[in-house]
């Protein structure tokens, strides 16, 4: 079951979050396999089509917003793409680590030992920039360290043609070493092996008024819906399963 997390409330035109219990494992998606390629460095950052012939696809959100993930890993490195449905995406940061997501991003969240404690955010603007934190906890009291470097993660934005229309797409280059900095990755292997299982969840913040207007109608989208006043609720969390083709 895909969800797309939307909560409107007449507050002057903005679409806001609002408290409602976490659904329960049976409302929720059920996990993502994650399959392993043999697809060289640049084929799939560049975005060739057969190297991500065989990724699985998740797919959520509302038209004309609707957002599709795909990850493949392979021994070196984790790969991801954001496919984002958008006639006229838009930003203005460009700094790593400037707060990106007061614009429009696509996020991911990886939490390694399963602990929902010190997992990775890995956000992406429609202008390439990057934001990386380490999430120390989710809510109620949640706690971000942004000095926390994804280190040696790559990006690529291209815009043009997605499925489903005009969009935007983002691709990541994610290294394992990237992630032994976490306290969430003492116990897990690095790099890891078919088979292992993390936990993720996966976000598209739109704001359709641009710029001139960024808090009007803004669409805060979720692949498993966290139910909650914002997206870190790690009991929203599914399984992201490495497995062989």
């Amino acid at each position: 079951m895909i969800r797309a997390w939307l909560r409107r409330v007449a507050c002057g035109g903005l679409m806001i979050m609002t408290t409602s219990p976490v659904p329960t494992d049976t409302q929720m998606p059920s996990g993502y396999e994650v399959r392993r390629t043999d697809a060289t460095h640049a084929a799939l950052l560049d975005g060739d089509p057969t190297a991500w012939r065989d990724a699985a696809v998740i797919t959520w959100g509302p038209e004309p917003y609707t957002t599709r993930l795909r990850a493949l890993w392979s021994v070196e490195a984790l790969w991801l793409r954001f496919d984002a449905v958008d006639a006229a995406p838009w930003s203005t940061m460009t700094e790593r680590d400037d707060p990106i997501w007061n614009e429009e991003v696509v996020e991911i969240f990886l939490d390694l030992d399963g602990s929902g404690t010190n997992y990775a955010e890995l956000e992406i603007s429609p202008a390439n920039v990057v934001c990386d934190v380490r999430m120390v906890q989710g809510l109620p009291d949640k706690q971000m360290d942004l000095s926390w470097n994804l280190e040696g993660v790559e990006t690529r934005v291209d815009h043009g043609d997605v499925d489903g229309g005009r969009g935007w797409t983002a691709r990541a280059r994610v290294p394992w070493a990237g992630f032994a900095s976490l306290p969430s990755a003492a116990g897990v292997a690095l790099p890891p092996r078919s088979g292992n299982t993390w936990r993720f969840n996966a976000f598209r913040i739109k704001r359709p008024y641009g710029p001139a207007e960024p808090d009007r109608d803004v669409i805060f989208a979720a692949w498993s819906d966290p139910g909650a006043a914002g997206f870190h609720v790690p009991a929203a969390f599914r399984p992201f399963r490495l497995v062989e083709p």
